[in-house]
Protein backbone atom coordinates (compact mmCIF):
# COMPACT_ATOMS: atom_id res chain seq x y z
CA UNK A 1 0.00 0.00 0.00
CA UNK A 2 1.33 3.38 -0.91
CA UNK A 3 1.80 5.41 2.11
CA UNK A 4 0.34 8.61 2.67
CA UNK A 5 1.97 11.95 4.63
CA UNK A 6 0.68 11.34 8.08
CA UNK A 7 -0.21 14.85 9.95
CA UNK A 8 -0.44 15.33 13.77
CA UNK A 9 -4.24 15.56 15.06
CA UNK A 10 -4.98 19.03 14.47
CA UNK A 11 -7.70 20.87 16.77
CA UNK A 12 -10.12 22.50 14.07
CA UNK A 13 -10.89 26.54 14.74
CA UNK A 14 -14.25 27.22 14.74
CA UNK A 15 -15.66 29.76 11.77
CA UNK A 16 -16.67 32.90 12.57
CA UNK A 17 -17.19 35.91 10.50
CA UNK A 18 -16.11 36.06 6.64
CA UNK A 19 -15.72 38.94 4.20
CA UNK A 20 -14.31 38.97 0.95
CA UNK A 21 -12.64 41.84 -1.17
CA UNK A 22 -12.94 40.68 -4.94
CA UNK A 23 -10.82 42.34 -7.93
CA UNK A 24 -11.50 42.27 -11.37
CA UNK A 25 -7.97 39.89 -11.97
CA UNK A 26 -10.05 37.03 -11.37
CA UNK A 27 -8.73 37.63 -7.42
CA UNK A 28 -9.89 37.81 -3.94
CA UNK A 29 -8.76 38.91 0.12
CA UNK A 30 -10.15 36.78 2.16
CA UNK A 31 -10.82 37.38 5.77
CA UNK A 32 -11.92 35.23 8.43
CA UNK A 33 -12.62 36.08 12.10
CA UNK A 34 -12.06 32.79 14.08
CA UNK A 35 -11.74 32.33 17.73
CA UNK A 36 -8.64 31.13 18.63
CA UNK A 37 -7.90 28.94 22.38
CA UNK A 38 -4.28 28.89 22.48
CA UNK A 39 -2.56 26.48 25.08
CA UNK A 40 0.62 27.32 26.83
CA UNK A 41 3.54 25.83 24.98
CA UNK A 42 2.90 24.19 21.31
CA UNK A 43 -0.31 23.25 19.53
CA UNK A 44 -1.64 22.40 16.13
CA UNK A 45 -4.57 24.13 14.51
CA UNK A 46 -6.79 23.29 11.12
CA UNK A 47 -8.52 25.70 9.30
CA UNK A 48 -10.98 23.17 6.77
CA UNK A 49 -12.97 26.52 4.55
CA UNK A 50 -9.95 27.50 2.62
CA UNK A 51 -10.52 27.58 -1.41
CA UNK A 52 -8.92 25.17 -3.47
CA UNK A 53 -7.12 28.13 -5.04
CA UNK A 54 -5.52 29.86 -2.04
CA UNK A 55 -2.10 31.57 -2.67
CA UNK A 56 -0.12 29.52 0.01
CA UNK A 57 2.79 32.48 0.33
CA UNK A 58 -0.65 35.33 0.78
CA UNK A 59 -1.37 33.57 4.35
CA UNK A 60 -1.20 35.59 7.34
CA UNK A 61 -2.97 34.43 11.04
CA UNK A 62 -3.22 37.07 13.39
CA UNK A 63 -4.43 39.53 16.51
CA UNK A 64 -5.77 42.22 14.83
CA UNK A 65 -5.87 43.67 18.81
CA UNK A 66 -2.23 43.15 19.13
CA UNK A 67 -2.35 41.88 22.06
CA UNK A 68 -1.57 37.92 22.21
CA UNK A 69 1.75 36.76 22.44
CA UNK A 70 2.32 33.70 20.44
CA UNK A 71 4.92 32.38 17.09
CA UNK A 72 4.09 30.29 14.11
CA UNK A 73 6.56 27.41 13.89
CA UNK A 74 5.19 25.98 10.94
CA UNK A 75 1.97 26.85 7.99
CA UNK A 76 0.92 24.17 5.71
CA UNK A 77 -1.66 24.30 2.70
CA UNK A 78 -3.74 21.01 2.00
CA UNK A 79 -5.53 20.30 -1.39
CA UNK A 80 -5.88 17.12 -1.78
CA UNK A 81 -9.04 15.94 -0.24
CA UNK A 82 -10.58 12.34 0.42
CA UNK A 83 -11.92 10.97 -3.06
CA UNK A 84 -12.60 8.06 -4.93
CA UNK A 85 -9.99 8.71 -7.36
CA UNK A 86 -7.54 9.36 -4.74
CA UNK A 87 -8.36 6.79 -2.40
CA UNK A 88 -8.19 4.40 -5.57
CA UNK A 89 -4.92 5.41 -6.22
CA UNK A 90 -4.13 4.79 -2.12
CA UNK A 91 -4.97 1.06 -2.07
CA UNK A 92 -3.47 0.35 -5.81
CA UNK A 93 -2.25 -2.87 -5.60
CA UNK A 94 -4.28 -4.01 -2.74
CA UNK A 95 -7.76 -6.13 -2.82
CA UNK A 96 -10.91 -4.26 -2.08
CA UNK A 97 -14.81 -5.12 -1.84
CA UNK A 98 -17.42 -3.54 -4.84
CA UNK A 99 -20.44 -3.34 -3.96
CA UNK A 100 -22.83 -4.16 -7.20
CA UNK A 101 -26.71 -4.16 -7.44
CA UNK A 102 -28.58 -6.47 -9.64
CA UNK A 103 -31.43 -5.92 -11.45
CA UNK A 104 -33.31 -8.23 -8.87
CA UNK A 105 -32.28 -5.56 -6.29
CA UNK A 106 -29.83 -8.02 -4.59
CA UNK A 107 -26.64 -6.45 -3.68
CA UNK A 108 -23.68 -8.57 -4.32
CA UNK A 109 -19.78 -8.23 -2.93
CA UNK A 110 -17.44 -8.77 -5.35
CA UNK A 111 -13.34 -8.98 -4.52
CA UNK A 112 -11.34 -7.19 -6.58
CA UNK A 113 -7.49 -6.09 -6.80
CA UNK A 114 -6.61 -2.74 -8.11
CA UNK A 115 -3.66 -2.93 -10.71
CA UNK A 116 -4.13 0.52 -11.95
CA UNK A 117 -5.62 3.55 -10.07
CA UNK A 118 -6.06 5.66 -13.33
CA UNK A 119 -5.67 8.58 -10.86
CA UNK A 120 -3.78 11.97 -12.06
CA UNK A 121 -3.29 9.91 -14.73
CA UNK A 122 -6.25 10.21 -17.87
CA UNK A 123 -6.29 6.79 -18.02
CA UNK A 124 -8.99 4.20 -16.76
CA UNK A 125 -9.04 2.34 -13.77
CA UNK A 126 -7.81 -1.91 -14.51
CA UNK A 127 -9.60 -4.01 -11.72
CA UNK A 128 -8.58 -7.45 -11.47
CA UNK A 129 -11.71 -10.13 -10.71
CA UNK A 130 -10.79 -13.98 -10.57
CA UNK A 131 -7.61 -13.32 -12.79
CA UNK A 132 -9.32 -11.38 -15.31
CA UNK A 133 -8.85 -7.92 -16.44
CA UNK A 134 -11.09 -5.37 -16.74
CA UNK A 135 -11.30 -1.45 -17.43
CA UNK A 136 -14.23 -0.23 -15.47
CA UNK A 137 -15.20 -0.79 -12.02
CA UNK A 138 -17.64 -3.72 -10.78
CA UNK A 139 -19.28 -1.72 -9.05
CA UNK A 140 -19.49 0.80 -5.83
CA UNK A 141 -15.46 0.59 -4.29
CA UNK A 142 -15.71 0.07 -0.44
CA UNK A 143 -12.72 1.36 1.15
CA UNK A 144 -11.55 0.67 4.60
CA UNK A 145 -11.13 3.51 7.02
CA UNK A 146 -8.25 5.64 6.97
CA UNK A 147 -6.55 7.43 9.77
CA UNK A 148 -6.68 11.06 10.91
CA UNK A 149 -4.82 12.41 8.48
CA UNK A 150 -7.23 12.39 5.48
CA UNK A 151 -9.31 15.71 5.17
CA UNK A 152 -12.76 16.19 3.11
CA UNK A 153 -12.16 19.68 1.77
CA UNK A 154 -8.67 22.11 1.56
CA UNK A 155 -7.20 23.11 4.73
CA UNK A 156 -4.84 25.46 6.24
CA UNK A 157 -2.77 23.79 9.30
CA UNK A 158 -0.44 25.57 11.87
CA UNK A 159 1.76 24.82 14.47
CA UNK A 160 1.62 27.82 16.83
CA UNK A 161 3.84 28.01 19.91
CA UNK A 162 2.40 30.56 22.85
CA UNK A 163 4.70 31.56 25.93
CA UNK A 164 1.50 31.70 28.23
CA UNK A 165 -2.30 30.83 27.72
CA UNK A 166 -4.21 33.08 24.56
CA UNK A 167 -7.71 33.10 23.94
CA UNK A 168 -8.94 36.15 21.34
CA UNK A 169 -10.71 36.44 18.22
CA UNK A 170 -7.73 35.49 15.16
CA UNK A 171 -8.14 37.44 11.54
CA UNK A 172 -6.67 34.98 8.85
CA UNK A 173 -6.28 36.20 5.37
CA UNK A 174 -5.33 35.32 2.38
CA UNK A 175 -5.40 35.86 -1.21
CA UNK A 176 -7.48 33.19 -3.68
CA UNK A 177 -7.96 32.73 -7.04
CA UNK A 178 -11.49 32.11 -8.64
CA UNK A 179 -13.36 34.89 -7.81
CA UNK A 180 -14.73 37.40 -10.59
CA UNK A 181 -17.14 40.39 -10.83
CA UNK A 182 -18.13 42.79 -13.48
CA UNK A 183 -20.52 45.67 -13.87
CA UNK A 184 -23.70 44.99 -16.30
CA UNK A 185 -25.99 48.11 -17.38
CA UNK A 186 -29.74 48.33 -19.28
CA UNK A 187 -30.17 51.59 -20.62
CA UNK A 188 -34.28 51.43 -21.75
CA UNK A 189 -35.23 54.49 -23.54
CA UNK A 190 -38.43 55.52 -25.61
CA UNK A 191 -39.15 54.62 -29.41
CA UNK A 192 -38.86 58.47 -29.64
CA UNK A 193 -36.06 60.25 -27.88
CA UNK A 194 -33.06 59.78 -25.71
CA UNK A 195 -34.30 60.27 -21.80
CA UNK A 196 -33.46 56.71 -20.44
CA UNK A 197 -33.69 54.48 -17.58
CA UNK A 198 -30.45 53.06 -16.54
CA UNK A 199 -30.21 50.02 -14.50
CA UNK A 200 -26.33 48.52 -13.29
CA UNK A 201 -26.05 44.94 -11.81
CA UNK A 202 -23.10 43.75 -10.18
CA UNK A 203 -22.16 39.84 -11.02
CA UNK A 204 -20.53 37.96 -8.92
CA UNK A 205 -18.52 34.47 -9.77
CA UNK A 206 -17.48 32.31 -7.20
CA UNK A 207 -15.44 29.90 -8.67
CA UNK A 208 -12.90 28.99 -5.83
CA UNK A 209 -13.88 25.55 -4.93
CA UNK A 210 -15.69 26.47 -1.83
CA UNK A 211 -18.94 27.46 -0.43
CA UNK A 212 -19.71 30.94 1.68
CA UNK A 213 -22.62 30.90 3.70
CA UNK A 214 -23.01 34.59 4.87
CA UNK A 215 -19.83 36.57 3.73
CA UNK A 216 -19.59 40.53 3.83
CA UNK A 217 -18.62 41.33 0.30
CA UNK A 218 -16.48 44.59 -0.87
CA UNK A 219 -15.83 45.43 -4.77
CA UNK A 220 -12.90 46.91 -6.04
CA UNK A 221 -12.95 48.84 -9.46
CA UNK A 222 -9.70 49.70 -10.88
CA UNK A 223 -6.31 47.29 -11.64
CA UNK A 224 -3.84 46.57 -8.91
CA UNK A 225 -0.55 45.39 -9.41
CA UNK A 226 -0.16 41.76 -10.10
CA UNK A 227 3.32 39.95 -9.94
CA UNK A 228 3.28 36.96 -12.09
CA UNK A 229 5.39 34.57 -10.62
CA UNK A 230 5.67 31.24 -12.54
CA UNK A 231 7.13 28.07 -9.79
CA UNK A 232 5.04 25.48 -11.72
CA UNK A 233 2.28 26.28 -9.65
CA UNK A 234 -0.73 28.12 -11.57
CA UNK A 235 -1.77 30.06 -8.87
CA UNK A 236 1.71 31.64 -7.90
CA UNK A 237 1.23 35.00 -7.90
CA UNK A 238 1.18 37.99 -5.17
CA UNK A 239 -0.01 41.07 -5.12
CA UNK A 240 1.97 43.78 -4.36
CA UNK A 241 -0.29 46.67 -4.19
CA UNK A 242 -3.79 46.65 -2.50
CA UNK A 243 -5.96 49.61 -3.58
CA UNK A 244 -9.55 49.97 -3.96
CA UNK A 245 -12.40 51.40 -5.89
CA UNK A 246 -15.91 53.69 -5.21
CA UNK A 247 -19.73 54.28 -6.36
CA UNK A 248 -22.83 55.40 -4.89
CA UNK A 249 -26.78 53.92 -4.84
CA UNK A 250 -29.14 53.37 -2.56
CA UNK A 251 -28.31 49.53 -1.81
CA UNK A 252 -24.29 49.61 -2.63
CA UNK A 253 -22.03 51.84 -0.44
CA UNK A 254 -19.68 53.54 -2.80
CA UNK A 255 -16.17 55.25 -1.63
CA UNK A 256 -12.93 56.34 -3.19
CA UNK A 257 -10.12 54.73 -1.28
CA UNK A 258 -6.66 55.18 -2.42
CA UNK A 259 -6.52 55.55 -6.52
CA UNK A 260 -9.45 52.92 -6.90
CA UNK A 261 -13.18 52.90 -5.69
CA UNK A 262 -14.80 50.42 -3.36
CA UNK A 263 -18.14 49.05 -3.60
CA UNK A 264 -19.73 47.84 -0.39
CA UNK A 265 -22.64 45.30 -0.73
CA UNK A 266 -25.73 46.34 1.65
CA UNK A 267 -26.00 42.63 3.14
CA UNK A 268 -24.21 39.17 3.27
CA UNK A 269 -24.30 36.82 0.90
CA UNK A 270 -24.33 33.72 0.46
CA UNK A 271 -21.93 32.29 -2.60
CA UNK A 272 -21.85 28.80 -3.48
CA UNK A 273 -19.38 27.58 -5.59
CA UNK A 274 -19.89 27.34 -9.24
CA UNK A 275 -22.54 29.88 -8.68
CA UNK A 276 -23.34 33.27 -10.24
CA UNK A 277 -25.12 35.87 -8.50
CA UNK A 278 -26.44 39.48 -9.10
CA UNK A 279 -27.23 42.46 -7.13
CA UNK A 280 -28.57 45.45 -8.33
CA UNK A 281 -26.26 48.21 -7.40
CA UNK A 282 -27.76 51.98 -9.47
CA UNK A 283 -30.93 52.54 -10.81
CA UNK A 284 -31.74 56.18 -12.22
CA UNK A 285 -35.30 56.88 -13.90
CA UNK A 286 -33.62 60.10 -16.12
CA UNK A 287 -30.50 59.98 -17.72
CA UNK A 288 -30.10 61.98 -20.39
CA UNK A 289 -28.60 60.63 -23.61
CA UNK A 290 -27.81 61.21 -27.06
CA UNK A 291 -27.30 59.22 -30.13
CA UNK A 292 -24.08 60.41 -32.64
CA UNK A 293 -23.66 58.85 -35.75
CA UNK A 294 -19.83 58.99 -37.60
CA UNK A 295 -18.99 58.27 -41.42
CA UNK A 296 -15.47 56.82 -40.72
CA UNK A 297 -14.30 54.48 -43.14
CA UNK A 298 -10.46 54.86 -43.24
CA UNK A 299 -8.65 52.80 -40.85
CA UNK A 300 -5.57 54.02 -41.74
CA UNK A 301 -3.27 55.81 -39.10
CA UNK A 302 -0.40 58.04 -39.13
CA UNK A 303 2.53 55.99 -38.72
CA UNK A 304 5.40 57.95 -38.65
CA UNK A 305 6.80 57.95 -42.47
CA UNK A 306 5.25 60.12 -45.60
CA UNK A 307 2.57 57.54 -47.47
CA UNK A 308 3.00 57.98 -51.31
CA UNK A 309 0.37 55.60 -52.50
CA UNK A 310 -2.51 57.12 -53.92
CA UNK A 311 -4.97 54.00 -53.95
CA UNK A 312 -7.56 55.82 -55.95
CA UNK A 313 -9.60 52.60 -56.63
CA UNK A 314 -9.62 51.81 -53.03
CA UNK A 315 -13.33 50.88 -51.98
CA UNK A 316 -14.75 51.98 -48.60
CA UNK A 317 -17.20 50.92 -46.35
CA UNK A 318 -20.61 53.26 -46.66
CA UNK A 319 -21.43 52.11 -42.83
CA UNK A 320 -22.75 55.07 -40.40
CA UNK A 321 -21.72 54.00 -36.86
CA UNK A 322 -24.36 54.62 -34.43
CA UNK A 323 -22.88 56.02 -31.45
CA UNK A 324 -24.74 56.73 -27.82
CA UNK A 325 -22.74 59.26 -25.29
CA UNK A 326 -23.74 60.07 -21.87
CA UNK A 327 -22.41 62.49 -19.57
CA UNK A 328 -21.98 60.85 -16.30
CA UNK A 329 -22.71 63.96 -14.24
CA UNK A 330 -25.73 65.11 -11.93
CA UNK A 331 -26.86 67.40 -14.60
CA UNK A 332 -27.61 63.91 -16.94
CA UNK A 333 -29.09 62.10 -14.06
CA UNK A 334 -25.38 60.05 -12.91
CA UNK A 335 -22.47 61.64 -11.40
CA UNK A 336 -21.14 58.86 -10.01
CA UNK A 337 -18.48 56.68 -10.49
CA UNK A 338 -18.99 53.37 -13.24
CA UNK A 339 -16.86 50.67 -13.33
CA UNK A 340 -16.31 49.00 -16.33
CA UNK A 341 -18.79 46.60 -17.63
CA UNK A 342 -21.31 45.71 -20.36
CA UNK A 343 -24.45 47.93 -21.28
CA UNK A 344 -26.81 47.24 -23.38
CA UNK A 345 -29.77 49.48 -25.04
CA UNK A 346 -33.10 48.59 -25.22
CA UNK A 347 -36.38 51.10 -27.04
CA UNK A 348 -39.71 50.56 -25.90
CA UNK A 349 -41.61 50.04 -29.45
CA UNK A 350 -44.81 52.24 -28.85
CA UNK A 351 -47.47 49.56 -30.56
CA UNK A 352 -47.21 46.90 -27.58
CA UNK A 353 -44.54 48.51 -24.83
CA UNK A 354 -42.35 45.73 -25.29
CA UNK A 355 -38.46 46.33 -25.13
CA UNK A 356 -36.64 45.32 -27.97
CA UNK A 357 -32.70 45.05 -27.89
CA UNK A 358 -31.16 47.64 -30.41
CA UNK A 359 -26.96 47.37 -29.16
CA UNK A 360 -24.62 46.65 -26.60
CA UNK A 361 -20.79 47.40 -25.95
CA UNK A 362 -18.06 47.87 -22.78
CA UNK A 363 -17.59 50.50 -20.91
CA UNK A 364 -14.30 51.19 -19.59
CA UNK A 365 -14.41 52.42 -15.97
CA UNK A 366 -15.99 55.53 -16.44
CA UNK A 367 -14.79 58.55 -13.28
CA UNK A 368 -17.64 61.23 -12.59
CA UNK A 369 -18.24 64.11 -15.15
CA UNK A 370 -16.78 61.91 -17.50
CA UNK A 371 -18.62 60.68 -20.85
CA UNK A 372 -19.44 56.95 -22.46
CA UNK A 373 -19.17 56.59 -25.56
CA UNK A 374 -20.83 53.56 -26.93
CA UNK A 375 -20.71 51.89 -30.42
CA UNK A 376 -24.05 49.84 -30.89
CA UNK A 377 -24.07 49.06 -34.29
CA UNK A 378 -24.26 50.92 -37.75
CA UNK A 379 -27.88 52.87 -39.33
CA UNK A 380 -29.77 51.03 -41.97
CA UNK A 381 -30.96 54.38 -43.30
CA UNK A 382 -27.92 56.27 -43.02
CA UNK A 383 -25.23 55.95 -46.06
CA UNK A 384 -21.57 57.17 -46.89
CA UNK A 385 -19.73 57.12 -49.74
CA UNK A 386 -15.67 58.31 -49.76
CA UNK A 387 -13.68 58.26 -52.72
CA UNK A 388 -10.13 60.27 -54.00
CA UNK A 389 -10.97 61.84 -56.99
CA UNK A 390 -7.59 63.80 -56.93
CA UNK A 391 -3.93 62.72 -56.07
CA UNK A 392 -0.84 64.36 -56.91
CA UNK A 393 2.66 64.25 -55.39
CA UNK A 394 6.18 66.18 -56.01
CA UNK A 395 9.16 65.09 -54.63
CA UNK A 396 11.09 68.19 -55.74
CA UNK A 397 9.22 70.05 -54.28
CA UNK A 398 8.51 68.22 -50.93
CA UNK A 399 4.34 67.73 -51.31
CA UNK A 400 1.67 65.80 -51.83
CA UNK A 401 -2.24 66.89 -52.42
CA UNK A 402 -4.79 64.16 -52.25
CA UNK A 403 -8.55 65.49 -52.69
CA UNK A 404 -11.39 63.65 -51.34
CA UNK A 405 -15.32 63.36 -52.15
CA UNK A 406 -17.77 62.32 -49.43
CA UNK A 407 -21.03 61.62 -50.02
CA UNK A 408 -23.67 61.00 -46.90
CA UNK A 409 -27.21 60.11 -47.99
CA UNK A 410 -30.21 59.92 -44.94
CA UNK A 411 -33.06 57.57 -46.49
CA UNK A 412 -34.85 57.60 -43.03
CA UNK A 413 -37.80 59.99 -42.58
CA UNK A 414 -36.72 62.32 -39.84
CA UNK A 415 -33.41 64.30 -39.71
CA UNK A 416 -30.24 63.36 -38.63
CA UNK A 417 -27.08 64.98 -38.21
CA UNK A 418 -23.88 62.89 -39.71
CA UNK A 419 -20.25 63.29 -38.38
CA UNK A 420 -17.98 62.73 -41.33
CA UNK A 421 -14.28 61.64 -40.05
CA UNK A 422 -10.80 61.60 -41.57
CA UNK A 423 -7.79 61.08 -40.64
CA UNK A 424 -5.26 62.76 -42.63
CA UNK A 425 -2.77 59.55 -42.31
CA UNK A 426 0.08 60.37 -45.10
CA UNK A 427 2.21 62.33 -43.31
CA UNK A 428 2.79 64.50 -40.52
CA UNK A 429 2.56 68.19 -41.74
CA UNK A 430 -0.99 69.08 -43.29
CA UNK A 431 -3.50 71.73 -44.58
CA UNK A 432 -6.77 71.67 -45.38
CA UNK A 433 -7.86 73.48 -48.72
CA UNK A 434 -10.82 74.16 -50.09
CA UNK A 435 -13.33 72.54 -47.32
CA UNK A 436 -16.87 72.42 -48.62
CA UNK A 437 -18.05 72.37 -45.37
CA UNK A 438 -16.48 73.83 -41.84
CA UNK A 439 -14.30 71.51 -39.92
CA UNK A 440 -13.12 70.71 -36.75
CA UNK A 441 -9.60 69.60 -35.86
CA UNK A 442 -9.53 66.89 -33.03
CA UNK A 443 -6.24 65.74 -32.92
CA UNK A 444 -2.88 66.42 -34.66
CA UNK A 445 -3.98 63.81 -37.70
CA UNK A 446 -7.52 64.17 -37.33
CA UNK A 447 -10.78 66.59 -38.31
CA UNK A 448 -14.45 65.93 -38.67
CA UNK A 449 -16.80 67.50 -40.52
CA UNK A 450 -20.44 68.05 -38.89
CA UNK A 451 -23.63 67.51 -42.16
CA UNK A 452 -27.01 68.07 -40.95
CA UNK A 453 -29.61 66.35 -43.45
CA UNK A 454 -33.06 66.60 -43.86
CA UNK A 455 -35.33 63.28 -44.55
CA UNK A 456 -33.77 62.07 -47.65
CA UNK A 457 -31.70 64.80 -48.31
CA UNK A 458 -27.75 64.11 -49.89
CA UNK A 459 -24.87 66.39 -49.18
CA UNK A 460 -21.52 66.09 -51.03
CA UNK A 461 -18.36 66.69 -48.60
CA UNK A 462 -15.14 67.88 -50.13
CA UNK A 463 -11.66 68.91 -49.07
CA UNK A 464 -7.94 68.80 -50.32
CA UNK A 465 -5.36 67.77 -48.01
CA UNK A 466 -1.95 69.68 -48.85
CA UNK A 467 0.72 67.63 -47.21
CA UNK A 468 4.83 69.39 -47.04
CA UNK A 469 7.77 68.23 -45.51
Amino acid sequence: MKSLALFPLFLPIAQAETALTIYNQDLAVIRESLPLDLPQGSSSFTFDRATAQVLPDSVVLRDPAGKAEFSILEQSYRNDPVSQGLLLDHFEGKTIEFETKHLDGKTELIPGKIIRSGYGRNKEPIIEINGKLQFTLPGQPLFPALGDDSILRPTLGWQIHAPTPAKFAAQLSYLSRGFQWEADYNLVAPEKGETASLTGWITLINRSGTDFQEAKVKLVAGNVNIIQENRGDPFASRMTGMKSARMAESTVQEKAFDDFHLYTLPRPLRMRDQETKQVEFIRSLNVKSHKVYYYDPVLSRYRGNRHRNPTPHQTFSKDVKIFWKIKNDEASGLGMPLPKGRMRFYRSDDADGNLEFVGENNINHTPRNETIQVYTGNAFDLVGERKITNFLSNERQNWMRETIEITLKNRSKEAKTIIAREHLWRWSNWEIEKPSLPFQKTDAQTIEFTAALKPDETKVITFTAHYHW
